[in-house]
């Protein structure tokens, strides 16, 4: 008999197995030796008193739990037509093993290095100062998220099934607790290994995966879509899922001159800001120490100010600041953890939100966001990757440092006015945002925090359309924009459910609809 539980336990209870068998068999009156447990959710509730772990669990009295049948075990070698995909990050690789399981012959074109290979361009990034347009920690094998945390929350959960998602990554190597927790996390580390497993599957199974291949033109015969150009190849296929990513921005250069249809789309625009953890920990949880059972602390938060939204972005507890730039004369900063999230410091993105207006200046085309996005990483840019900073108590202030705490960023800060790089209502918003912020948690607003320009890169500054239903282009039936770089994700998990989505509406018009039941697992 199957029972559904849920406790409220220390963090040290809660990570004692013998314990948590205990209570349930207290909860239900029986011998515990009757009962197996399975954990089905983990989550913090710090909001008052002593952090508690919360555990929602299902226990089986006198019977095993069912085993789950494994969804990438015994795939048919696929025999459909060939569809060719734009880019090797999650929207890609998920997008072909979904069509794997629908009997289709995914080609994956990717304009960077495999995972072993694109590690050497990040050292030289972070060590040199030197930017690989085509390898860095936007671009390669795995997309933004490889090297940068592998964070797998989403609000997006009536566009797909995540928990498959979540099980085709454990199947891939990842820890099972992302199964359980309530904000799962794989790490910078950890998620390398993941992905090169994705792809080991992916070949296995009948897949072709190209690297160091950047599309340079879409071939169209008779106004229709037959394939692309990579460098000196050409490759054809009776569909195209463009799965580039937010910074692929010479892609959208090249649709422009095409004539597809595109719009300029609203973004955030901001600053990666940085703490002492154990600060962030005092705050959220009251410990300092926190507890060795306790997650590093988080926070989340928005508000309005000035008229426009600010929030947090990206929040990376025990984490780094990460350069992010896709070509020289740029500086963008994101954020990354390790699985065990143990840096001495936690970093976030604190971001204003960007409208038309704001870009008008530039253009009324697609471009004119992107534009507007790439002039303000080249005003923060003073010839190497050293990232202009301050100290936050001055950024509030309307100073300039004169020097600075200790920094996770490698390539290095410099002492900025950040008025100088971010437009005036961008700044006036952030500021009048972090006071807001202060407030919410005594303590956040401290010298020891300091600002890091430029968070930029938080989503596409370009929509290209879909149809509602069969998600592909209007102007071209076969082309399929897919993943954060059309608009249509935000994130890891968002974006490979979004690749599903788009290989299941390929395989209903290629194959036919009557293949789908069986895919969906």
């Amino acid at each position: 008999m199957k029972s559904s539980l849920e406790l409220k336990l220390t963090p040290a209870e809660a990570a004692d197995e013998d314990l948590i068998r205990s209570r349930c068999a207290s909860k239900l009156k029986c011998p515990a030796d009757q009962l197996q447990v399975v954990v089905r959710r983990r989550s913090v509730d710090a909001r008052k008193g002593d952090p508690k772990m919360v555990l929602l669990v299902d226990v089986y009295r006198n019977e095993s739990p069912p085993p789950e049948a494994r969804l990438l075990a015994d795939v048919p070698a696929p025999r459909g037509p060939r569809v060719l995909i734009v880019g090797a990050g999650p929207a890609g690789y998920f997008a072909a093993l979904e069509l794997i399981l629908l009997g289709l012959r995914p080609v994956i074109l990717e304009r960077g290095k495999d995972t072993r290979a694109r590690r050497y361009d990040l050292r030289n990034l972070m060590q040199d100062h030197l930017v690989h347009s085509d390898s860095n920690y936007c671009f390669g094998e795995g997309g933004a998220g490889t090297y940068s945390d592998g964070k797998l929350y989403t609000r997006s959960d009536k566009r797909g099934d995540t928990m498959r998602v979540l099980r085709m990554l454990v199947e891939c190597g990842a820890r099972p607790e992302i199964l359980q927790d309530t904000h799962p996390h794989i790490g910078s580390n950890k998620l390398p290994g993941v992905v090169e497993n994705l792809r080991a599957t992916l070949l296995r199974y009948g897949a072709e995966v190209h690297f160091e291949r950047p599309v340079t033109d879409f071939l169209l015969h008779d106004q229709k879509l037959v394939g692309v150009r990579a460098g000196d190849q050409e490759f054809f296929g009776e569909a195209v899922i463009l799965a580039t990513g937010h910074s692929a921005r010479d892609i959208f250069s090249l649709l422009q001159r095409h004539g597809l249809m595109m719009e300029a789309k609203p973004f955030a625009l901001g600053v990666r800001i940085e703490h002492p953890q154990a600060l962030i920990d005092q705050i959220q949880y009251r410990q300092c120490p926190r507890d060795e059972y306790l997650p590093a602390a988080s926070y989340r938060l928005a508000t309005q100010a000035e008229g426009r939204g600010v929030y947090s972005f990206c929040m990376c507890p025990g984490g780094l600041i990460v350069p992010a730039a896709t070509a020289p004369g740029e500086i963008v900063v994101n954020g990354m953890s390790m699985s065990g999230r143990n840096s001495r410091f936690a970093n976030s993105g604190m971001v204003v939100e960007i409208r038309p207006e704001d870009w008008a200046q530039l253009g009324d085309d697609a471009l004119a966001a992107m534009r507007f996005q790439k002039q303000i990483e080249q005003a923060a840019c003073a010839g190497d990757q050293r990232a202009p900073a301050a100290r936050l108590t001055d950024f509030l202030q309307g100073k300039v440092s004169q020097n600075l705490p200790r920094s996770s960023y490698v390539p290095g800060l410099r002492c900025a006015d950040l008025e100088s790089v971010l437009p005036p209502a961008v700044t006036h918003s952030l500021r009048a945002g972090l006071e807001s912020f202060g407030q919410k948690m005594r303590g956040f607003k401290t010298e020891e925090a300091i600002v890091v320009g430029v968070e930029s890169r938080t989503s596409s500054p370009v929509r290209i359309p879909r149809h509602e239903e069969g998600l592909f282009h209007p102007q071209w039936p076969n082309f399929y924009p897919c993943g954060e770089g059309p608009g249509f994700a935000g994130g890891i998990l968002s974006a490979a459910m979004d690749g599903q989505r788009v290989a299941r509406a390929i395989a209903a018009k290629l194959v036919g609809e009557q293949i789908l039941p069986d895919a969906k697992g």
